[in-house]
């Protein structure tokens, strides 16, 4: 089984996630069919029907969940040693040298992506890009309106 890279961050908040599901969703779910079952008759008993699928829901969630963790490299920023070079969970400042526009990313896994946090995943045309790059180097991103270039002015591991 392959191990897929994650944030410190992004693993907490699946732990988070699934503690929620465990705890609370599991036993809100199993009241409600408690409750649809005090009703009687289940073959026309639309709230049981909706409680077993929600419980299905959540049931599934938590196995994917388990197993996301379960084959997680988990990588803390703060304590990677790659002497200025980008890679997985580094954050970069980048300045687009078309427009002179700066951008700051961190690079994440798949799970944790999401452009309005200005996390992108290592799977990205920009990841791809930027991954073994150093400040000062400038890289060709292959967008939806064409190759845009940006010049990395800084890595932290943060």
């Amino acid at each position: 089984m392959s191990t897929t890279p994650i944030t410190k961050h992004g693993a907490e908040l699946l732990k988070e996630e699934l503690h929620q599901l465990k705890t609370k969703e599991r036993r809100i779910v199993i009241d409600a069919i408690a409750e649809a079952r005090s009703h009687g008759d289940l073959s026309e008993n639309a709230e049981y029907d909706a409680a077993k699928e929600r419980q299905s829901f959540v049931e599934g969630r938590i196995a994917e969940l388990e197993g996301k963790l379960s084959s997680s490299q988990i990588i803390d920023p703060t304590t990677l040693e790659a002497d200025g070079r980008v890679v997985f969970a580094s954050t970069v400042y980048l300045e687009d040298l078309e427009s002179g526009q700066k951008v700051t990313y961190q690079i994440v896994g798949i799970d944790e992506a999401d452009l309005k946090e200005l996390k992108v995943s290592i799977t990205s045309p920009i990841a791809r890009a930027l991954i073994g790059k150093y400040a000062g180097d400038v890289v060709g991103v292959q967008a939806p309106s064409g190759v845009r270039e940006y010049e990395i002015i800084e890595v932290r591991y943060i």
